[in-house]
């Protein structure tokens, strides 16, 4: 998802081209139309465009945010962005800060399940993304139903904390999301993963599986998408979070005015 160079902004064209991003006009107005930053997909992109693109957003906005890294190219960022690259290895993804960017706060909470160890990466990407919108994200890992007894007491606690919205990253056999739809108040988004081999590996089983459910409220995205998993809990999280500010507000003014 969010490609650099997938085009302009809505609200300023040609606002990209005043930038020196290699290759790229990047979308400096999509966090503000959209309430997503663009990602940079840095895995198809040589290291230079990945650097210049960074060098825009953070020059810009403040603040950019890189998936599907390379080591080296994480390595040339540490070198050029010392002490403000926020990097998620085991999920070869980072957010690259300005010196004097702060991360929002904007009250929204998303809970990011894992079916195995394994899953963890595509997890830990979705993490960077919605904390990176502002979201307070807690997670609960290796909870996968080889072993379901390790789920309902820590997804009860979980529930209990007010999530909004909850991911849920399993591979194989793809279970998990249904199982915890089946038990959740809130929306849930499966992310299939590509552990598995043989037949129906590398995540076809476990997206199909999912695109099967009977569990309500679960909606699937495409197999290791952590980034787009994220985004959309993050914009549920965001939105559920504003309303309730709005009604607190409403009734603290009804209150005094009593």
């Amino acid at each position: 998802m969010g490609q650099s160079g997938s085009g302009g902004s809505a609200q300023d064209g040609e606002s990209s081209e005043h930038v020196d991003a290699r290759d790229a006009r990047p979308d400096f107005d999509r966090e503000t139309r959209k309430g997503i930053p663009e990602i940079v997909l840095a895995g198809v992109k040589t290291d230079e465009q990945v650097l210049s693109i960074v060098r825009a957003f953070v020059s810009t906005n403040g603040r950019a945010v890189v998936t599907r890294l390379r080591a080296g190219t994480l390595a040339l960022l540490h070198t050029e962005f010392p002490g403000h690259v926020d990097a998620r290895p085991v999920a070869r993804a980072a957010a690259i800060h300005a010196p004097d960017y702060r991360r929002p706060l904007t009250g929204g909470h998303v809970g990011i399940l894992t079916a195995g160890t394994s899953d963890i990466p595509v997890a830990e990407e979705a993490r960077l993304v919605a904390e990176e919108m502002g979201c307070q994200v807690s997670t609960l890992f290796d909870v996968g139903v080889a072993g379901l007894h390790r789920l309902f007491s820590p997804l009860r606690e979980l529930l209990a904390s007010d999530v909004a919205v909850l991911v849920v990253c399993a591979g194989m056999d793809g279970a998990l999301p249904s199982v915890v739809s089946g038990l959740s108040p809130v929306p849930v988004i499966g992310v299939p993963t590509s552990i598995g081999y043989g037949a129906g590996g590398k995540g076809r089983a476990a997206l199909l599986a999912m695109l099967q459910t009977c569990a309500p409220g679960l909606t699937v995205v495409n197999i290791d998408n952590g980034a787009g998993a994220g985004a959309t809990a993050a914009l549920i999280a965001n939105r559920l979070a504003t309303a309730r500010q709005a009604a607190l507000r409403d009734a603290s003014n009804r209150s005094g005015e009593e």
